[in-house]
């Protein structure tokens, strides 16, 4: 029977979607003994939340990956804390997963270097990065001395060659792609680049819902099955 239409009515409605949203993003994250599956987790980017990515965990359950949501808040923290966190979730839920995956927006992206430089897991896989600012970012250099103390995180994206976005070394085992939006305004094609990394995309997109794309996603799958962008060409008969 539908609730009825009224303000109690809706309230159970929102409840019900909530509860099943929470659902979603647990689905398939806690590990199972003997589930082989490869994990990947998703790291949603500054101001965001794990809901910027469902469309994508979507995408990667139906090729066959586990999936996990690496959910924090921008408004307190560092980088380093961040990362700490995030190796502190990748131990507690990789279960048997014979490979562990990074899939990262914008902030996400650092902290995942981090992760990698301090913390790196023993199982990592490959990392994509969509619209990282690998080199700092102008935009974070304009915006840092007005909203930085309502997001601490921002003053670690700066241009500054000290920053951790300048900084952070990538280990040389690691595989990563990346992929860029020409259109992006908050981070430039040129800021998304990355001494190390196996392969880099450039989509028709701006920044903020890139992760949404379908060219997008198939563009993942593709790196995290073969380590590139573009399926191997075919061995001449």
């Amino acid at each position: 029977m539908a609730a009825p239409d009224t303000a109690a009515g809706r309230a159970d409605v929102r409840a019900k979607q909530r509860r099943g949203l929470t659902a979603a993003f647990r689905s398939g994250a806690e590990p199972a003994a003997g589930d082989a599956r490869e994990l990947v987790f998703l790291v949603h980017g500054m101001g965001r939340t794990p809901l910027s990515m469902w469309l994508l965990g979507r995408r990667l359950q139906r090729a066959g990956y586990r999936v996990a949501h690496f959910g924090y808040l921008s408004t307190t923290g560092t980088v380093g804390g961040l990362g700490e966190a995030l190796g502190r979730r990748v131990a507690r839920q990789a279960g048997d997963a014979p490979r562990v995956h990074f899939v990262g927006h914008s902030l996400g992206n650092i902290i995942v270097r981090w992760m990698l430089a301090h913390a790196r897991p023993d199982r990592a896989g490959r990392v994509v990065m969509l619209a990282p600012p690998n080199q700092g970012s102008a935009a974070a250099d304009r915006w840092a001395r007005w909203i930085g103390w309502a997001m601490p995180p921002i003053h670690e994206l700066r241009t500054a060659p000290d920053t951790p976005a300048r900084a952070l070394p990538l280990p040389g085992e690691v595989e990563v792609g990346i992929i860029a939006g020409a259109r992006d305004r908050k981070v430039r094609l040129a800021e998304t680049h990355l001494d190390g990394a196996r392969d880099h995309a450039v989509v028709p997109s701006f920044h903020s819902f890139i992760m949404n794309r379908a060219d997008v996603h198939r563009l993942i799958c593709c790196f995290l099955r073969d380590g590139r962008f573009s399926p191997p060409s075919a061995t001449p008969a």
